[in-house]
């Protein structure tokens, strides 16, 4: 089958349109027959040389959400059928025509929800579902996204809207800004002055923060929280040390995204595709996720 592969660690360029084997699915498994995947920051990551198992092998095929068609089930597998549509979640492996995982790790895709949205849906959905549980968000809270125009960062936005937040501030690039207010944010500008034009919108401080956009924005969501045990990051975990803040972590799960499903259903959280690149482009994904820049999700586009 085909797959975007790494043949070593390094730029976007040593991801590369590869032929593997295709895989079968084992006992409480399924293999979903990939129509498309969403690209992330931990790809990224991978690809660049961390690996969430130690020491790799190759050749290493990156992507951990996904959506698609299942067309084997393991032995003991009985909630999926083959030609069910679905969506889910794993660590490594989406960018190839096939994949399989465990049963528990797929959920049923909504009959009008898009391919590249549902394969952009799960990893940032669900990191953004984490992260404001941790920090306890809920009616009446004024909230701080930094990096609100992104995959994360609009999914964040959104929910925090959905639990009840009053107030939810999104950093961003100017041209990002009339988005994040059809979102339900109140936008401001990365850069100098930050802190200041926060406190312009949030006089008092704001009541949890979660940084996705790096290091000098976690600081100012420091300077700005009225607890600082309610800010976290997804990305400057080396700044979060430094700054004395807490270790946090959670883990995905089919219950947790069925739940976000349920939201996407009602209308109350929708994906903007940046831009779906076909498998044999998967380093031009790469290179978009990681200029740091851009509105809603990248994907790519397996079949």
């Amino acid at each position: 089958m085909r797959a975007a592969a790494l043949s070593s660690f390094g730029p976007p360029e040593v991801l590369r349109l590869t032929e593997v084997e295709t895989p079968e699915a084992g006992s409480g498994q399924v293999r979903v027959r990939v129509k498309a995947a969403g690209v992330q920051p931990f790809d990224c990551r991978v690809r660049g040389g961390w690996h969430p198992f130690g020491t790799p092998e190759f050749p290493l095929v990156p992507g951990n959400e996904f959506a698609g068609v299942v067309d084997q089930c393991g032995e003991g597998v009985t909630d999926f059928a083959v030609g069910d549509e679905v969506l889910g979640f794993t660590v490594l492996n989406s960018y190839a025509e096939y994949l399989v995982v465990p049963a528990d790790q797929i959920v049923a895709k909504p009959e009008k929800m898009p391919w590249e949205i549902a394969a952009g849906f799960s990893g940032n959905a669900q990191g953004a579902h984490m992260a404001l549980r941790e920090l306890s968000v809920g009616p009446g809270d004024t909230v701080l996204i930094n990096g609100a125009a992104g995959g994360l960062g609009t999914l964040s936005v959104q929910l925090a809207r959905a639990w009840g937040a009053t107030t939810v501030i999104g950093t961003a690039r100017e041209a990002n800004h009339e988005h994040l207010r059809s979102l339900g944010a109140v936008p401001i500008t990365y850069g100098e002055g930050l802190v200041e034009r926060i406190r312009a919108v949030a006089p008092d401080g704001v009541d949890a923060a979660l940084d996705a956009a790096g290091p000098e924005a976690l600081r100012a969501s420091v300077e700005v929280a009225k607890d600082r045990d309610r800010v976290i990051t997804m990305i400057s975990f080396d700044t979060a040390k430094e700054l004395g803040l807490r270790d946090w972590g959670g883990a995905r799960s089919t219950e947790r995204l069925t739940e976000l499903l349920g939201l996407y259903n009602e209308g109350r959280l929708r994906i903007h595709i940046r831009q779906s690149y076909p498998l044999e482009r998967a380093a031009d994904a790469h290179r978009d996720v990681g200029s740091g820049h851009g509105r809603g999700k990248v994907v790519i586009s397996v079949s």
